[in-house]
């Protein structure tokens, strides 16, 4: 039986777009149904090839008995080649029908050598009791042939089509957006029309063409229009999820551990709140008292007779490290928001509260430090409440737990709400799943290789697995966890170092686990077109013209190279450098990579003249070495201030001093005097004094003729370094020798200015 659907996908299918009536007969061995076309020239059985090669009829419901040439029924004709007898009269009236028969073609057909698929142009969809279905003869024009062949995509669009309207319009709604693509790509996204969505974007004031790639948000706003329910990560619709509400996979459900996030303010005592938790001593092995990277820890916690499992992920309060705080947040479950209740609110609780609300995510509160003295509690919890974190007590709904991490004060009441808190959200996972995820933190290890610190948010991660993340993939070799062992898989909501990757992934990234190496390498392939579609959209749009050319070109230009321990590190110290001013000094980053200095970075800052700096990185003796030698630059610093401050004042010492003039006094030029070495103006002082080798402008009828310095100055015949008021002298400058009677010198004495960028 043919059913209304592609049964093959192995053989080159011909497309008519015939647009075909059918009707209803009965077969002539037996009484059940067949679908049949209603004026056909020659119709075939659809037949069989047997393995001596040779056709052999195909059986139509199970049995076609064989046809008695003698015994036809009167007005019958015997087709050889099929052994299917046609009446003649119908064939007769087929041909007397023939432009009729064309008028009434409503149906789209696609024939390979042995099956017929026939698929309506309504909303109907052919029901499975529609048995058998005759065979057009395919046609010999080599034209027609090519024109059924340029029609085959279309046809299996309309095929996909018909099949999705049976499933639920909710999940058809649902694609991912989460790279740049151009608007035939986002055309074939959404089976919309290329031209309808340049339409579209036309009469916004926005000129595409078919083949330019458009940003996330534009296309995830073209999409929004079409009522698309716009996802951003792929795990979000990966093909290995499970629905939860399955009743096949339902028992398959568990409840995992919360994942929760400490962000806040720098120095308000996050890691502090972290040792107090797990009775460990983090702060002392930071560099600078700081946290720079971002960690998770696991924390066994007795609530309600049972020993719940933590998950907390500690993130850096510097406003370097934002991608790292907002990183956490998108992974999170519930957010401790830290506040020290002698600081108050500061730019990153502030930063830490907006990720909250835009988020949309559960929050507890700890107000930390309340064992310092002159604190002022109920106006930390004001400030909370100007931005809309109200607290249980005052009509809230957001616990707010006073809390001294030093001291060890109430953390058994906070990690109780947070118990409490993640009961209620009832988190759920399938751990028999593929695993899918988020890379927190990726760097290039010397020995281990590429190293990517993980959150599973889904499914259970193993050794051996195919894993991919964007445009890398790889085999999973080891799985270390929160203690530094090496374990044999790793559940949801479980925070591991992984190794196994073939390049060093992004950091922020999402990652799942493939069913095969080569479907790995499919999904590479499709990224990276996309990829090297934005590349050449950035390259085109960032065009530089000649006035920015000439601008950049008087412009001090500082050329770096900088190597950090992790993505992160790197995130951080470009975001810190772009916030610099650099009207004056340009800032270049030449490379910026994971790992310790190599001799490639040397060479490169060679040949570009640039610093090479190394943020947690090691630098091996013998390229210090060489450095020194070709009188390099190669700093190493381990805390991100130090690095800020090298880099400002690197930048200041390459500005050239600016100065500003102060009016010290004036002169009138009484006479003027032709010596060998040039002319001398003989002046008066009217007010202040003139000073040797100061600033000097001439002013003649209120106009500047001359600005310069006074490089000779003499009173009667001596030399003098200055002469005060109604004092006459000798002014004389080597580079002007106009000097006319009543000109007005004014002198300065310039002062040099600070220094900003």
């Amino acid at each position: 039986m043919v059913k209304n659907k592609f049964l093959s996908q192995t053989h080159n299918h011909n497309i008519y777009d015939l647009n075909i009536d059918y009707t209803m007969c009965f077969s002539m061995t037996s009484k059940e149904e067949l679908l049949v076309l209603k004026h056909p020239k020659i119709i075939y059985m659809p037949a069989k090839v047997n393995k001596t090669g040779r056709q052999q009829s195909m059986k139509v419901n199970d049995t076609i008995p064989s046809v008695d040439q003698e015994n036809l029924p009167a007005g019958s004709k015997f087709d050889k080649r099929n052994k299917v007898s046609v009446k003649q009269d119908d064939i007769t009236e087929a041909r007397k029908d023939k432009v009729k028969f064309k008028k009434k073609l409503r149906n789209k057909i696609a024939i390979n050598k042995n099956d017929l698929i026939l698929v309506k142009n309504s909303d109907e969809v052919l029901s499975e009791d529609s048995l058998d279905i005759a065979l057009i003869k395919q046609p010999r024009n080599n034209k027609h042939r090519k024109k059924i062949k340029s029609k085959q995509n279309a046809f299996e669009y309309t095929l996909q089509d018909s099949e999705n309207r049976s499933v639920d319009s909710e999940i058809d709604k649902n694609i991912i957006i989460d790279s740049p693509l151009s608007i035939q790509e986002l055309a074939i996204k959404l089976n919309i029309p290329e031209a309808e969505i340049i339409t579209g974007l036309f009469l916004k004031g926005i000129s595409v063409t078919i083949n330019q790639v458009i940003d996330i948000p534009m296309a995830t706003e073209v999409a929004i229009n079409y009522d698309f329910n716009v996802l951003n990560s792929v795990s979000s619709t990966n093909s290995n999820y499970v629905k939860p509400d399955d009743d096949s996979i339902s028992d398959k459900i568990i409840k995992r551990p919360p994942v929760i996030t400490i962000l806040g303010h720098v120095d308000h005592g996050k890691t502090t709140l972290l040792d107090a938790i797990r009775s460990s001593d983090l702060v002392k092995q930071e560099v600078g008292g700081i946290t720079q990277a971002i960690a998770g820890y696991e924390v066994n916690w007795s609530y309600n007779s049972l020993t719940e499992k933590l998950i907390f992920l500690d993130t850096p309060g510097h406003e370097a490290f934002s991608s790292m705080r907002l990183r956490g947040a998108q992974v999170t479950d519930i957010v401790l928001l830290v506040v020290a209740a002698d600081d108050g609110l500061k730019p990153q609780t502030i930063e830490s509260i907006k990720y909250i609300k835009n988020h949309n995510l559960s929050c507890i509160v700890a107000i930390n430090k309340i064992d310092k003295p002159d604190i002022n509690i109920f106006k930390v919890k004001e400030e909370l409440a100007q931005h809309d974190i109200l607290g249980e007590d005052w009509g809230g709904d957001i616990p707010i737990i006073e809390i001294s991490a030093l001291l060890g004060k109430n953390i058994d009441i906070l990690l109780s709400n947070i118990c409490l808190l993640s009961e209620l959200k009832e988190l759920k996972a399938n751990p028999f799943q593929l695993a899918q995820g988020t890379i927190l933190e990726a760097n290039l290890d010397k020995t281990k290789g590429p190293v990517a610190n993980i959150i599973v948010q889904n499914g259970t991660l193993k050794v051996g697995d195919i894993i991919i993340s964007h445009n890398v993939y790889g085999k999973v070799k080891a799985i270390i966890n929160s203690l530094g062992v090496k374990v044999e898989q790793a559940k949801p909501s479980s925070i591991v170092e992984l190794w196994g990757f073939s390049s060093v992934p992004q950091a922020g990234a999402a990652f799942s686990v493939v069913n095969s190496e080569k479907e790995a390498k499919q999904l590479i392939n499709k990224n990276r077109k996309i990829n090297d579609n934005y590349s050449i959209y950035k390259s085109l749009n960032s065009r530089v013209t000649l006035d920015t050319y000439n601008k950049r070109a008087k412009l001090k230009q500082l050329n770096l190279i900088i190597k950090a321990d992790t993505q992160g590190s790197i995130e951080a110290i470009i975001n810190s450098l772009s916030q610099i001013p650099q009207e004056k000094v340009q800032i270049n980053i030449i490379a910026a990579s994971s790992g310790n200095i190599s001799d490639t970075d040397i060479d490169l800052a060679m040949t570009s003249n640039s610093l090479v700096i190394a943020f947690n990185s090691n630098i091996p003796l013998h390229l210090a070495s060489t450095a020194e030698k070709l009188n390099m630059i190669l700093c190493s610093f381990s805390i991100i201030y130090d690095l800020l401050d090298y880099i400002k004042s690197y930048m200041l010492d390459l500005i050239e001093p600016e100065y500003e003039k102060q009016l010290i006094g004036t002169a009138i030029v009484q006479t003027v005097f032709d010596i060998n070495k040039g002319s001398v103006a003989g002046c008066l002082v009217s007010t202040g004094k003139l000073k040797q080798d100061a600033a000097i402008s001439v002013y003649r009828q209120n106009q500047i003729v001359y600005d310069g310095f006074l490089n000779s100055l003499k009173r009667i015949k001596d030399n003098v370094t200055e002469v005060s008021v109604d004092n006459e002298c000798g002014v004389m400058c080597k580079d002007y020798h106009l000097w006319q009677k009543q000109d007005i010198i004014k002198a300065y004495e310039l002062k040099q200015k600070t220094k900003v960028l």
